[in-house]
């Protein structure tokens, strides 16, 4: 089957009309070719699908150092359905990547090669093309772990499997979702927060602290950011504080926000930040740094809910943490995102009480809880084993999927199951 699959595409692409297929191949000239991918078929065990625009590239960048390490054992292909975001990728990564822009090129892509394993980063609506073919195995990574309500939802049933970070992972399935397998999750830990980066803020004698507000969301379920609430008066108290460095890091999504509010109180806390550093400051704005590396050098950090305040729990448990709550529930709040026990939380009832004791605050600990909440969220993990993790079960589920396949036929043509040794 798979000699005569061969056959038909090397004939289809010396053919006329073997332009398109050398396109989705990446073998021809066209501008977005991709010239790695010279291989028929192309030499790839795993598939990291990616269909959305540049500025969700976040999703996908953090997982990139994973991704190249899984690469050493399982080979990765990242296929993109837009342009600009492939040549965004050419710059980051020396993975094989290629551009797909048609639903019959997908399908065909997928038909003449050998893929067992498909992962996704995001829920974008593109996803279900790709899930149509039944032979790999799909798997959603999500890109990050946190208690947003988007980080649960219907769409996880259409993929056979669903990494997760830990126990509070799989309780908020349980919680969330009817009629839904628990046996569809697996715990790998957070495998992007296993890189080690190197420092990139300049020495400063006195204490650091980041406010890193997450986006507006979709719509207002998902509506989590402190911005238009909070946050100027966070930053106002904060570049107040004696022998303080502040570090603006708003999400990727702030800085483009078309939401007037969003836009105003992004404007107005750079024009703060910014009469302090002509003034003398040494504060920052960091729009575009990878915000792990600036944790290195972070000494306490005020954030709404999200990935980003997990990620620094699970790096740096013994450092304060401060949530915001723009609904002011804190009930709720203590319910649906655990880690609040664990932290002060700045609300409207809250505001007038805790933002004049930031000092004190972010002087003090609770870090025996934050622990608790580390391993609630994380599993009892050391770093770097995440990785391990997650490059495991991918081993496994390609292997266990190959078994499976043994003698199983498409369309009536008997398919090899790409068993590994």
């Amino acid at each position: 089957m798979k000699a005569w699959l061969g056959q038909q595409l090397r004939a289809a692409i010396s053919s006329t009309h073997g332009v398109k297929t050398r396109r989705w191949l990446g073998l021809g000239s066209a501008p977005v070719a991709n010239h790695e991918l010279d291989q028929i078929p192309v030499a790839a065990d795993v598939v990291v699908y990616f269909s959305d625009v540049v500025n969700k590239a976040y999703q996908l960048e953090q997982w990139l150092p994973t991704l190249e390490k899984l690469h050493e054992t399982h080979r990765v292909v990242l296929v993109f359905r837009k342009v600009p975001t492939l040549r965004h990728f050419r710059k980051l990564t020396g993975l094989p990547k290629i551009f797909v822009r048609r639903l019959d090129d997908l399908v065909n892509f997928y038909e003449f090669n050998n893929f067992k394993l498909c992962l996704y980063v995001n829920n974008g609506v593109a996803n279900f093309q790709s899930l149509s073919a039944a032979r790999p195995v799909h798997v959603h990574i999500n890109h990050g772990e946190s208690d947003k309500l988007s980080m649960v939802s219907n769409q996880a049933k259409a993929y056979d499997k669903i990494f997760v970070a830990g126990p509070a992972a799989i309780e908020r399935h349980r919680t969330v979702l009817l009629d839904f397998d628990l046996d569809r999750l697996t715990s790998v830990g957070r495998p992007q927060l296993d890189t080690h980066f190197v420092a990139e803020l300049p020495a400063f004698h006195g204490r650091t602290i980041m406010y890193a507000p997450t986006w507006e969301g979709e719509n207002d379920a998902n509506n989590y950011t402190s911005m238009d609430v909070f946050g100027e008066a966070i930053i106002e108290r904060l570049v107040a504080l004696p022998n303080t460095r502040v570090i603006y890091k708003p999400h990727p999504r702030i800085t483009t926000s078309s939401n007037p509010a969003i836009a105003a109180a992004h404007a107005r806390i750079r024009e703060i930040l910014e009469e302090q550093i002509a003034a003398g400051g040494q504060h920052l704005i960091t729009e575009k740094e990878n915000i792990l590396a600036l944790f290195n050098d972070v000494d306490g950090l005020i954030t709404d809910v999200s990935s980003v305040g997990l990620d620094y729990l699970y790096l740096h448990p013994e450092k304060p943490l401060i949530l915001t709550d723009r609904r002011d529930d804190l009930e709720k709040l203590n319910r649906e995102v655990p880690v609040s026990r664990a932290c002060p939380v700045i609300s409207e009832t809250t505001r007038e009480e805790i933002l004049p004791g930031l000092e004190s605050l972010l002087e003090s600990s609770s870090a025996e809880q934050r622990l608790q909440m580390r391993s609630y969220y994380f599993g009892d993990r050391e770093r770097g084993s995440s990785t391990i993790s997650f490059i495991e079960a991918i081993g496994k589920l390609i292997n266990d999927r190959a078994v499976a396949m043994r003698g199983y036929e498409f369309h009536g043509q008997p398919v090899d199951s790409g068993e590994v040794g």
